[in-house]
C-alpha cells in the first residue's frame, strides 16, 4: 500500500500553479506517489529506489532572463507544493551571492563553464547552497517538526560543500563521511577544519564506495538506527536527492543561451563519477533544450565509459586512485534513473538490474535501451597522463589554468570530433588540486614534495587568483579527527545522536 503524503494543494490554486508534479521511486511497480517536499526530505524511497518525476515539463526561455529566473522558473515546475514566491525568494537569496556559471571562452567553438565560484570552490555549490534553504520549507509543508539528520559519503567536494550549506540551520544535523586515502589535501583541510554545532566529519578506512553503500543502507533502514530521540528523520545531500540533482539543471538553460543561437545544438563535456551531473544534462534536453551530445568523461575508473559503449555495467574490476579524486567511484547511483527513463518506467526492470547488480556485480542492458542511451550519449576515458598532459597543454595553449577533474573533460574533447560548438564543464578550481596541478606542468621534481604551499607556488609562477575560501584555510584549526572502519559507520551515528540535542 502506498504510503499517504499530505499537503493542502487547495492553497495552491492562488499562485497560479497550474498542476502539481508527483514523483515516484525508479523501483516500485505500484507507482506509488510523492509530492515534492516528501521527496526532498526522504532523499532516498524506501526501496532503495530514487525517486523521479513523473513528467517532465517543457520550458523555453526567451535567452533574456537572468540565472536567477531560470532557475525560479525550473524549480517552479518540480516544486509545485512550495507556496507564492517562497521560490522566487530562496533563489534570489542564493545566487545574488555568487554567480554560479561563468563562461570562459576558449575558442568559437570551445567554452569551459566554470561552476566552482561559490564557498568552497566546487560546482557542488550550486545545488549545495539552494538545497539547505530549500528543506526547512520542505519540512514546514509535511507538518513535520523532527529535525533532519542529513547523511553524506563523499568522494570529496560534496562534503564540504554540503557542510557549509547545512552548518547551524536550524532543524538539521549533518555527518560526512569521506575515504581516508581518496580526497586530496585540500578538499581533506575543507572538511575536518569545518565549524558549526551541528555537523561531524568522519574518515573512513575504505573507498567512496563503501561509504555509499553504508550510507544508502542507512537510509533505506533507518528504524535500525538505535538514538535517545523519539524521532530523527534520515536524509541525503548526495545527488541521490531530487533536491541536490534538480538545480544542477539550470546551468545547462543558461550556459546554452550565453554560448547558442535559439535552436542550435550543441554538446556539453561532462566529468562525472556518480552520474548526477550529466544527468542533470539530459534531463534538460528532456525539457527542450537543443543539446546534441552529452560526454561522458571519466578517469582510470571507467565504469561508465564501458556501460555507455557496450551496455555492461560491471563493477568487477580494479579501483583506481587517481589524482581526479571525486571521480573515483564504481557505483554511480544516478544511473539508475537514466535506466528507469530507458526502460520507459518499468520498475521491475530497475529493481531486477540493482539486485543483480548487488549479488553478481554486473548486469547487462538491451539491445534497444541502449541505443537509446547512445542516441545522446557518448564516453571516454583518460588515464592518469593524459589527464595530466591536458593541464599542461591548455595552459601552454590558451594560457588557462584547469583542475584534475576539468583535464579528463579536456581529454575526451581533444579524442573526439565535433562540428557543434562544444561546453565543458569545469567542476572544480584548479586550486583545489594545487600539488596535482602543480606538478603536471612543471614536473613532480621541480620542488621536494610536501616543502611549500603548492597553492601559493602555482600563484606565484601563473598569477591565477587564489579563492579566498582556500586562502581562509591556512589559520583555520582542524576540529574533525576521526577516523573509523566502514562497518563502523551505523555506530558512529548512533554515538553522534545520542549526545545531539534533537528536536522531540
Amino acid at each position: 500500500m502506498c504510503p499517504i503524503t499530505f499537503i493542502w494543494w487547495e492553497t495552491l490554486v492562488n499562485y497560479n500553479i497550474v498542476s502539481k508534479m508527483d514523483y515516484i521511486s525508479t523501483r516500485d511497480s505500484a507507482r506509488c506517489k510523492y509530492n515534492s517536499s516528501t521527496v526532498l526530505v526522504k532523499g532516498l524511497a524506501d526501496d532503495g529506489g530514487l525517486f523521479v518525476p513523473m513528467d517532465f515539463p517543457t520550458v523555453t526561455f526567451s535567452g533574456s532572463e537572468s540565472y536567477i529566473e531560470m532557475a525560479s522558473r525550473i524549480f517552479g515546475q518540480f516544486l509545485t507544493d512550495f507556496e507564492g514566491d517562497t521560490i522566487d525568494n530562496i533563489c534570489q537569496q542564493t545566487y545574488a551571492h555568487f554567480n554560479p556559471s561563468v563562461l570562459t571562452k576558449i575558442s568559437d567553438k570551445l567554452h569551459f563553464l566554470e561552476l566552482w565560484h561559490g564557498k568552497t570552490s566546487a560546482f557542488k555549490d550550486v545545488a549545495l547552497q539552494i538545497f539547505p534553504k530549500l528543506l526547512p520549507v520542505a519540512l514546514k509543508n509535511i507538518h513535520e517538526e523532527a529535525d533532519v539528520l542529513i547523511l553524506v559519503a563523499t568522494s570529496g567536494d560534496t562534503g564540504k560543500a554540503a557542510l557549509e550549506g547545512f552548518a547551524n540551520v536550524p532543524q538539521t544535523k549533518i555527518v560526512v563521511f569521506y575515504p581516508q586515502e581518496g580526497v586530496s589535501e585540500m578538499q581533506k583541510k575543507q572538511m575536518v577544519t569545518q565549524e558549526g554545532d551541528n555537523v561531524a566529519v568522519f574518515a573512513i578506512k575504505g573507498n567512496f564506495d563503501d561509504a555509499q553503500t553504508a550510507v544508502k543502507r542507512i537510509l533505506t533502514d533507518g528504524a535500525s538506527l538505535n538514538t535517545k530521540s523519539d524521532k530523527v528523520i534520515l536524509s541525503s545531500a548526495n545527488s541521490i536527492n531530487w533536491g541536490r540533482l534538480m538545480p544542477q539543471i539550470v546551468y545547462y538553460f543558461s550556459s546554452y543561451f550565453a554560448v547558442a543561437n535559439k535552436g542550435e545544438r550543441i554538446n556539453f563535456i561532462v566529468p562525472t563519477g556518480n552520474f548526477g551531473d550529466i544527468l542533470a544534462g539530459y534531463y534538460a534536453k528532456k525539457m527542450g533544450l537543443p543539446i546534441d551530445k552529452l560526454i561522458c568523461a571519466s578517469n582510470q575508473n571507467d565504469v561508465l565509459t564501458d556501460f555507455i559503449n557496450t551496455g555492461i555495467y560491471s563493477v568487477k574490476r580494479p579501483f583506481y586512485k587517481t589524482i581526479s579524486p571525486s571521480m573515483d567511484i564504481l557505483v554511480s547511483s544516478n544511473l539508475e534513473r537514466l535506466l528507469f527513463d530507458v526502460y520507459d518506467g518499468d520498475a521491475a526492470a530497475i529493481a531486477r538490474l540493482m539486485d543483480v547488480l548487488k549479488h553478481k556485480g554486473e548486469f547487462k542492458i538491451g539491445d534497444a535501451q541502449l541505443a537509446r542511451i547512445q542516441d545522446t550519449f557518448v564516453a571516454d576515458f583518460a588515464t592518469e597522463e593524459e589527464t595530466k598532459s591536458s593541464i599542461k597543454w591548455v595552459y601552454g595553449k590558451y594560457n588557462y589554468l584547469i583542475d584534475t577533474h576539468t583535464a579528463v573533460a579536456f581529454s575526451a574533447y581533444k579524442k573526439q570530433s565535433f562540428e557543434n560548438k562544444t561546453v565543458i564543464l569545469s567542476t572544480a578550481s584548479p586550486y583545489k588540486f594545487p600539488q596535482e596541478v602543480y606538478e603536471a606542468i612543471f614536473g613532480a621534481n621541480w620542488i621536494e614534495r610536501g616543502s611549500v604551499d603548492y597553492a601559493t607556488a602555482l600563484y606565484e609562477k601563473m598569477g591565477f587568483e587564489i579563492p579566498a575560501n582556500i586562502v581562509e584555510l591556512k589559520g583555520k584549526k582542524v576540529i574533525h579527527t576521526g577516523v573509523i572502519d566502514k562497518e563502523d559507520i551505523k555506530s558512529t551515528l548512533e554515538e553522534f545522536l545520542s549526545v545531539q540535542k534533537m528536536t522531540k
